[in-house]
Formats: structure tokens, C-alpha cells, sequence
């Protein structure tokens, strides 16, 4: 019996070393977790329970678990090198198939989707069409666009201007936008049509022969659109005319085939105070045809691609995943988990929510073993092996000794 006891201790410090050789083997791994070794004591019992002297069997290893604890976090260069600071996993496809893992280290494949060095893809809620959000019900592979941003035809001039109350009436009575005495104040900003090209809209501003009057002239390209627009200011300086603050001005046909070109001039912030002419604001809404410039990840895990438009398009939400008992998980290898009856109902969620940590782009997780630690183990591990081999020598003696009674 004794042989057989202390057996169990040989086969359970050899499984201790093993477990405390992994991980100081990943203790570079990113995304690695380390291993504890649980052991639970073999005592006989028979159906009439334990007798008061009856001995311990020895030993065995109940479980190898898994410690969750957050790992240390290093910055890198690689925009899509992930992060999580706090719980959660990052929810991967690996070819249909959903595993888990705390390793981001992502890249791309020939096809543009965000992989791992497995080749399991990144999952995310995909954007909702025409509308702000993300399908939170659905998982979609995330991959990068590669193609330009398309133009948006610009349909509104917003100029924020302060027209001032001491100004006189042009010289020359008739506008000329190529006559400066025909028009106190002018100002152009550039506007786009619907295949991206840029044409430079001109605002002129001319003090009408009442008080409190003012016209605004609008030339795209040089060219005319409509004629003098009326504003009517009262005299706290607000401005009373056109209702509302907004002029529709005609349309204009560009020369490189886009279509007309409608523009909704925006006044509404005009003023007529002071002696100054100033400009607040002169934007408008459109936009040129724009290269991919980068890929940038949010706290929240929203994925956006910048392109030099100025435009930011989502490509999805990082979906992450948790789990009532982690440690349940099943162990897949390459630092991959899969989801297991122990581990419970899978909970998913965005980061940021309540039992989902936040995401750092740029930054990978390191292991979270404490190589100390594991040192001192091993050499624990080590005394716990020799001391149950030298009981096995010790009951060897004994038994050579009854043996040799005469």
C-alpha cells in the first residue's frame, strides 16, 4: 500500500513540474495564461463509510486550471495589434467554427480579412445599413476595405457672417463680381459635385440703399447662380429675412458630366452688429473621392477606416465574449478557448459594457506568469518528488527487512 502511495506522489509532483514547465515555456507567449496545478487526496471509502482508522490513498491531480488574471500590456507599433484591459475574450471564426482567445496579435490575409497567425478571423457587429449602430445579433468576419471612399456632391453652404451695421452702399450700383466697388465683402469656399470633381463657390455680400438691408450674390465657377438674395435685418442686428435663414439657389450644371449641383445657402447665424466684418463659419457638406489612409480602433472597439477625404467609415464593433466560469473553457491550443458545458452560457457584448474591459489599440497583452513564481514551484515540486521517492526507498528497506526474518 505504502508503494502504491507514494507512487501517487511521484505521479503528482511529475504533473506539477510539467504544468510549471508550460508556463515558464510561454512566459513570452502574448495572450498566455498560465496553469495551476489542483490536486485532491484518494481516501478509501466503502458503502459503510470511512473507518476511524483507516489511512489516506494518496494523491491525484483533480484539475489543471487556468488563471484569468490580467497580463502585463506593451505598445507596439501595429495598429491592429489588440488589447483587452480587463474581461473578455475577442470572438474569432475559425472556419465556421467560434473559439475564443485573449492573444491579439491580428493581421491581414490576401483578402483583406483581420486574421491571427492561426488564420482565425476577428469577428464584430456589423454596421447597420443606413442608420447609426451596430447589429449587436449578428457576427460578421471584419475585413478591411481597400477601395476608395466615394464623393458625396455637396448640398449645403453654412456661412456664419457678421455683416457690419456702418457700412455704406457700393459705389457702383450694379453688381460686377469682376468690379470690387460693386460689393462690399466677399468670400468663396469649395464645393463638390457628385463624381467628386472641386468647383469654388464665391459669396458676395452688398449693402443695400436701406437701412438694415443687405444682398448676397452666388457664383460657382464664375458663373451666376441666381440673382441678388435679399437680407433683412432688424435693428437688435438678428437677422428677419429670408424665413428660416436659408436661400435655394438655382442649379448648377457642372462641365464634367455630374449632375446639377443644387445648393441650399445657410445664413441663419447672420448678424449685422458693430463696425466689423467677420466670418465665423464658412463649411459645407460634401466631399472628394478619398484614399484609405488607416484603420483606426476605438476604447469601445468601434473599427473605423480614415481616408483622406476626412471621412471615417465604420467597419464593425469588436464582439467580445465572457463566460459565468472561464476557467471551464476548453483548451483548444494556440491560446485559443472553446465554449464547454463548465464554462456556461456565453455572454456577448461590446467593450466598455458592464463585464467587458475596454480595448488598446497599437498594444498587445503579455503572459501573466510571474517567472519567480514559477521558479519557486519547480524547486517545490522538485523536493515533493524527492521526498516521495525516498519513501519508496524507505518501505523498499522495510519490506527487504520482513523479508529477511528468520
Amino acid at each position: 500500500m505504502s508503494f502504491r502511495v507514494a507512487l501517487s506522489g511521484l505521479n503528482a509532483a511529475s504533473a506539477e513540474l510539467g504544468v510549471t514547465a508550460n508556463n515558464i515555456a510561454n512566459v513570452n507567449t502574448t495572450g498566455f495564461k498560465e496553469s495551476r496545478a489542483e490536486f485532491a487526496e484518494l481516501f478509501p471509502v466503502s458503502s459503510y463509510g470511512v473507518a476511524a482508522n483507516a489511512t489516506g490513498a494518496g494523491t491525484r491531480l483533480a484539475r489543471v486550471a487556468q488563471q484569468f488574471e490580467q497580463g502585463s500590456v506593451s505598445f507596439t507599433n501595429n495598429a491592429l495589434d489588440l488589447a483587452i484591459s480587463g474581461e473578455g475574450f475577442f470572438t474569432l471564426s475559425d472556419n465556421g467554427a467560434t473559439v475564443y482567445s485573449r492573444a491579439g496579435a491580428f493581421g491581414t490575409d490576401r483578402n483583406g480579412y483581420v486574421v491571427n497567425a492561426s488564420g482565425q478571423r476577428l469577428q464584430v457587429f456589423p454596421p447597420i445599413d443606413g442608420a447609426t449602430g451596430f447589429d449587436t445579433a449578428r457576427l460578421a468576419d471584419l475585413q478591411l476595405s481597400t477601395g476608395d471612399n466615394p464623393p458625396l456632391a455637396s448640398s449645403r453652404i453654412t456661412a456664419g457672417v457678421n455683416l457690419p451695421a456702418s457700412a455704406e452702399a457700393p459705389a457702383t450700383g450694379t453688381f460686377d463680381a469682376t468690379d470690387p466697388t460693386s460689393y462690399n465683402f466677399t468670400r468663396s469656399v469649395t464645393v463638390y459635385d457628385s463624381l467628386g470633381a472641386a468647383h469654388t463657390a464665391n459669396l458676395f455680400f452688398v449693402k443695400g440703399a436701406n437701412a438694415n438691408e443687405w444682398n448676397v450674390h452666388a457664383q460657382v465657377d464664375g458663373t451666376d447662380v441666381g440673382g441678388a438674395n435679399a437680407l433683412t435685418f432688424s435693428d437688435t442686428g438678428t437677422l428677419l429675412a429670408p424665413a428660416g435663414g436659408t436661400i435655394a439657389l438655382p442649379g448648377f450644371t457642372p462641365g464634367t458630366g455630374a449632375a446639377d449641383l443644387a445648393l441650399t445657402l445657410d445664413l441663419s447665424s447672420a448678424t449685422q452688429f458693430g463696425d466689423n466684418f467677420s466670418l465665423a463659419e464658412l463649411s459645407q457638406d460634401g466631399y472628394a473621392t478619398g484614399r484609405l489612409t488607416g484603420i483606426e480602433i476605438t476604447q469601445e472597439g468601434v473599427v473605423q477606416a480614415r481616408y483622406t477625404n476626412g471621412q471615417a467609415t465604420p467597419l464593425g464593433q469588436l464582439a467580445m465574449a465572457n463566460f459565468p466560469n472561464p476557467q471551464g473553457l476548453q483548451q483548444l491550443g494556440n491560446n485559443a478557448w472553446g465554449e464547454s458545458f463548465a464554462a456556461g452560457q456565453v455572454l456577448r457584448g461590446a467593450p466598455g459594457e458592464t463585464d467587458f474591459g475596454l480595448i488598446q489599440a497599437g498594444a498587445l497583452e503579455g503572459s501573466n506568469v510571474d517567472l519567480t513564481e514559477q521558479l519557486v514551484n519547480m524547486i517545490t515540486a522538485q523536493r515533493n518528488f524527492q521526498a516521495n521517492a525516498q519513501m519508496i526507498s524507505t518501505t523498499d528497506q522495510i519490506t527487504q527487512t520482513v523479508i529477511n526474518i528468520r
